[in-house]
């Protein structure tokens, strides 16, 4: 293999790594521990729970608890995009208010 097939080779991994970097963030999130799947569980109750946990126990958060919880749930949600079915953006909208109640913010 050439020197040009290699810098194009490593180029396209690098692109289709950058392409994919968010995914990254929700399974090695430096700021909090989440529970392995939390956001394909189908109860909100328990998703919003565990990210009040994870946020809790995290001393990495540079936030509060609350904002730091609600913000990696609206990063999945965004990250997800249109790609989302509509029923698991019910379930995490849910989680939303749920994690609001349990924060009393609703």
């Amino acid at each position: 293999m050439n020197t040009e097939n290699k810098d194009a080779s490593l180029q396209e991994k690098l692109a289709l790594r950058a392409k994919y970097w968010s995914g990254e963030v929700t399974r090695r999130s430096n700021a909090l521990d989440l529970e392995f799947g939390v956001f394909t569980w189908e109860n909100p109750k328990k998703i919003a729970f565990s990210l009040k946990r994870s946020a809790e126990s995290s001393r990495r958060r540079k936030a509060p608890p609350f904002q730091s919880a609600m913000s990696m749930l609206n990063f999945y949600i965004n990250r997800a995009g249109r790609n989302l079915p509509s029923a698991r953006m019910i379930v995490l909208e849910k989680a939303k208010v749920e994690l609001r109640k349990l924060y009393e913010r609703a």
